[in-house]
């Protein structure tokens, strides 16, 4: 709190009042030795000191504006103006357009067969839960979060029978969703990752990666490096320009790797693969940092989803994984997410895992001081009842197996109108995006002549379509696949 002004501490900061101005300040001596003024003559010598004070005041305000202003130092060579975000663009472009049949197959949230927003029926029920308890308030939550949510989110992502919990090698931080994950991951690490044989390591990000990644490790300045991940040819998984990429990199590399449900091709590893990578990524000494955005939601299984990551757990890999609960609980706008750091199995695992908490809450401190409570309360109440975490699986199942549909749908009847190229990596990839391999002039001719929104690299949330308009879709692919090759 701020003490309590003392007027009289202010004067040389406040307006002079009249009486400051008009008392005369005379000493005795003074006073003994001058002329009695006539009453006149002070009244009038008050009025013009009073007169002058605003009158200066005026003239100096009237300078200010008529004269040479300052330029500011955040000229256009400085600060240039940024280039509109381009999902958030094609979200406006859509919202303008007013053909009745468009389709919206950019953003990455999840609709219902009536291209609507679904709020989970479990979601509801915690809610409402939340709502009648006579404990809710609205006080600050620790800086690290709820801890409930946090302990659960932990098993989540790790397994209830994680070596690594059960050894209390974990540190965990509830931030702003996975966005907020990804970024204290990478504030912390240009803060203290520079092991002695790579001082100034890069982050590897597959090629493509979500385009937020780029963003956010930049700005914490950690130098940017990819690897091939998607093949344009076979429209799937690039294994082996991956692993020689990897093995490549300047010992103790950061390497982001997504859990599942790659974002934006669809293409995931399967377990020989990632038991492949970690392989690698062991022998050359390589940090792994796991984005994890879909557990639950790409296969409909919360196990599965989580494989990679507890298999490099079990390995013994120090590691990052940012978690968001926006895709699986539908929390989009709540921003509820989790950050872990995984300390390696080792004696001194316990003991590392504390001294970076203790960091990761100065650096949270300094950006947020405190998560938001309304998301990750509704996700506690979820992820520490029985009962509510079945029929949370339930829904993740109705929403994984809404999309499965989609795609097959999508496919079949691609190939039913004959539409050149092959179209079974529709089914082959998973989770929300599918990487069509449709170019960027094919995906604004769909654009322009059947108001189909995508991205311009030719990525569709599969989310967007549903029975009633998945045969428009295709047909408005054929449509631009056969007049633009």
């Amino acid at each position: 709190m701020s003490p309590t002004r003392n007027p009289s501490s202010n004067s040389s900061s406040s307006p002079p009042t009249s009486h400051h101005l008009s008392r005369p300040t005379t000493s005795a001596s003074s006073a003994s030795s001058s002329s009695p003024q006539p009453l006149r003559s002070a009244t009038n010598s008050s009025a013009t000191t009073n007169n002058a004070v605003p009158t200066a005041r005026l003239h100096q305000i009237s300078a200010q504006m008529n004269g040479t202003q300052i330029a500011s130092p955040f000229g256009a060579d400085v600060v240039p103006k940024a280039p509109e975000d381009p999902l958030f663009g094609l979200m406006a472009a859509y919202r303008k357009d007013t053909f009745d049949k468009k389709v919206d197959l950019g953003i990455g949230a999840y609709r219902d067969d009536n291209a609507k927003p679904w709020v989970l029926p479990v979601v509801k029920k915690a809610d409402a839960l939340l709502h009648s308890s006579p404990d809710l308030n609205h006080e600050y939550l620790p800086i690290a979060g709820l801890a409930e949510f946090t302990s659960a989110s932990q098993k989540l992502i790790l397994g209830a029978d994680s070596p690594a919990i059960a050894s209390s090698r974990v540190a965990s931080l509830q931030t702003i969703s996975g966005t907020g994950a990804v970024h204290l991951g990478a504030l912390f690490l240009s803060k203290f990752y520079h092991p002695a044989h790579n001082p100034n390591p890069s982050v590897y990000f597959s090629a493509p990666t979500w385009a937020n990644h780029h963003q956010i490790f930049s700005n914490v300045k950690l130098p940017i490096a990819t690897y091939p991940y998607f093949s344009p040819k076979t429209r799937g998984l690039d294994f082996d320009g991956m692993l020689a990429a990897i093995e490549a990199a300047p010992r103790g590399s950061i390497v982001l790797l997504h859990a599942c449900a790659h974002n934006p091709t669809g293409v995931d590893p399967t377990r020989e693969q990632w038991r492949q990578i970690a392989d690698v990524m062991a022998a050359r000494a390589h940090f792994p940092f796991f984005d994890c955005a879909y557990q639950g939601f790409a296969s409909g299984s919360l196990d599965r989803d989580a494989w990679a990551v507890r298999h490099f757990v079990e390995r013994g890999f120090e590691l990052l994984v940012a978690q968001s609960y926006a895709k699986n609980f539908g929390l989009y706008g709540e921003r509820a997410g989790c950050f872990h750091f995984v300390a390696g199995a080792g004696a001194e695992g316990a003991d590392t895992a504390v001294r970076v908490a203790s960091q990761l809450a100065i650096l949270q401190r300094s950006e947020i001081s405190n998560p938001p409570a309304y998301g990750a309360r509704i996700a506690s109440a979820v992820l520490n009842d029985a009962a509510l975490f079945a029929e949370w699986e339930d829904n993740l199942r109705t929403m994984s197996g809404r999309i499965m549909a989609m795609r097959e749908a999508l496919r079949a009847k691609l190939e039913a109108l004959g539409t050149p190229g092959t179209w079974n990596h529709v089914t082959e990839q998973i989770g929300m995006f599918s990487f069509t391999g449709l170019t960027e002039k094919q995906v604004l001719a769909v654009r322009e002549k059947d108001h189909v929104y995508m991205t311009k690299n030719g990525r569709i949330s599969m989310a967007g379509l549903n029975t009633g308009n998945v045969d428009y879709v295709a047909n408005a692919i054929d449509r631009a696949v056969r007049e633009n090759p």
